[in-house]
């Protein structure tokens, strides 16, 4: 029973690198912070690529995209961009994964682990960027959460480390600052019994979060973004962790005047009506 209870408290934890995170990267992901020069090489254009690239993956087909981008990799295996355009590819091929059948994870996970792959070459490129660190944490993100319980407790760490680092190169990533700010939330909201049983039955410990900091950074993430409305949905969400129900309900009101952007965002604005249904008289 504690294994199970615990299981599922660090799943929650394990959410930070999801689709919110790269919603608000989709367009940052172009690496306008690491300029490269695009030029015909082997007959092979590399900008018209990644235009096409580009084209294809903002009408939501990421199988597309890459195998754009592949065309790339195959004479230039360090492109930057096709790297970090690859690592965001894979992981919605993942997630476009559904959860049924018998080898669901094992076929999330086999996506997620190509997307880590291509971040990491992207670190090895440039570990100056700050998006080649971000696409690290997303990727490790997404592999924690179809993971075993002590295999999330040991990437949990290594992607706070990943967002930091990312942080640290471009104080004006507000994808990263979403990352953060989840993660913080998440981590805090973990009690310390499970952090007990986390000691006991894996060996390991949980690092801290702060409900305070996670408001700080999706504030912040709010402001480089102001019109990603899963960012103001996770604000309001750390708002109501703490029990601040005007900040609360302020947020997810002005989701409904934001405009749908990204594939996730209907959604996201069907979880803002809902959570505002259900905090109006508090």
């Amino acid at each position: 029973m504690y294994r199970l209870m615990l299981r599922r408290i660090l799943l929650l934890a394990a959410l930070t690198c999801l689709g919110a995170a790269r919603a608000q990267a989709v367009d940052s992901a172009t690496a306008n912070d690491h300029p490269r020069s695009c030029c015909r090489h082997e007959g092979a254009d590399v900008a018209a690529l990644l235009k096409n690239a580009d084209r294809v993956y903002r009408q939501f087909k990421p199988k597309e995209a890459a195998a754009e981008l592949l065309k790339i990799i195959q004479f230039d295996g360090r492109n930057f961009e096709a790297l970090v355009r690859l690592a965001r590819a894979y992981i919605d091929i993942g997630d476009s994964i559904r959860e049924q059948g018998s080898t669901w994870k094992e076929r999330k996970l086999k996506e997620y682990a190509v997307a880590e792959d291509y971040a990491r070459k992207a670190v090895k490129v440039d570990a100056n960027s700050t998006w080649s660190h971000f696409w690290v944490a997303a990727s490790v993100g997404s592999i924690a959460v179809v993971s075993p319980v002590a295999k999330q407790i040991e990437l949990s760490s290594e992607i706070r480390d990943a967002v930091e680092r990312s942080i640290a190169l471009d104080a004006k990533n507000g994808a990263a600052y979403h990352i953060y700010g989840v993660w913080h939330r998440k981590v805090a909201e973990i009690g310390r019994t499970s952090r007990v049983l986390a000691s006991v039955f894996y060996g390991s410990s949980l690092p801290n979060g702060s409900l305070e900091k996670s408001i700080e950074y999706l504030k912040t993430a709010v402001a480089f973004n102001p019109t990603v409305i899963v960012s103001r949905v996770e604000l309001a969400r750390s708002h109501v962790a703490r029990e601040e129900w005007p900040q609360a309900r302020a947020l997810l009101k002005s989701v409904a005047e934001l405009p749908i952007q990204f594939s996730d965002d209907a959604k996201h604005k069907q979880k803002a009506e809902q959570l505002l249904e259900e905090i109006k008289d508090r």
